[in-house]
């Protein structure tokens, strides 16, 4: 059994904000396989099924951002799912729009909801493929954009013109995760990165 795991926000409030790309990975991947997400369980809404062959869990969690590990630890015990075995999907403001990278054991970075995870499993030794989303625009006077403007930034929608970059950024997502699942992470980082 393999966990797939996209990050993002619960509510209709936060469901097409940047930070719920993971979200709409996972969505994708649910209609591509006929996997129906409508179970609950680990504080996560999840959907069972078969990706390339392998006995997968699809699965968003039902906590905020930055509490995901609690749900990710749950149902991995729950599925007796090694760390080799997870997959978290998720986006990144220091990866330009629609870009992919794709890493196995590799830190937080400043995301919240994989240093929940990191925390929570006490290793980083699983699957991450971020999808970027850019950051805001540089403050007046030249300054990086930080603080409040970072948080409204990914608590933000996507512009018409960037959903369009992303949509196909998690169409290579899927590629990449059925790469993933039949190459390895060493083929799917090279294909895909």
């Amino acid at each position: 059994m393999e966990l797939i795991v996209g990050l993002g926000n619960p509510g209709s409030e936060y469901a097409a904000n940047r930070h719920n790309v993971g979200f709409h990975c996972i969505n994708r991947l649910a209609r591509e396989y006929g996997i129906a997400l409508k179970q609950r369980k680990g504080r996560s809404r999840i959907g069972l099924g078969r990706i390339e062959g392998r006995e997968i869990v699809l699965a968003k969690p039902a906590t905020y951002m930055n509490l995901s590990g609690e749900a990710v630890k749950l149902l991995m015990r729950h599925y007796d799912v090694p760390l080799a075995g997870l997959v978290v999907v998720h986006d990144d403001m220091d990866l330009s729009l629609g870009k992919l990278r794709l890493r196995q054991g590799a830190r937080a970075g400043g995301h919240k909801g994989a240093a929940s995870i990191i925390a929570a499993l006490g290793s980083q030794d699983f699957v991450r493929l971020r999808i970027g989303i850019g950051r805001p625009e540089r403050a007046e006077g030249g300054k990086t954009a930080g603080g409040e403007e970072v948080v409204d930034f990914v608590l933000g929608d996507f512009t018409p013109a960037d959903l369009e970059i992303v949509e196909g950024a998690i169409d290579r997502a899927v590629e990449a995760i059925r790469c993933l699942l039949t190459e390895g992470v060493t083929v799917a980082m090279n294909e895909y990165n």
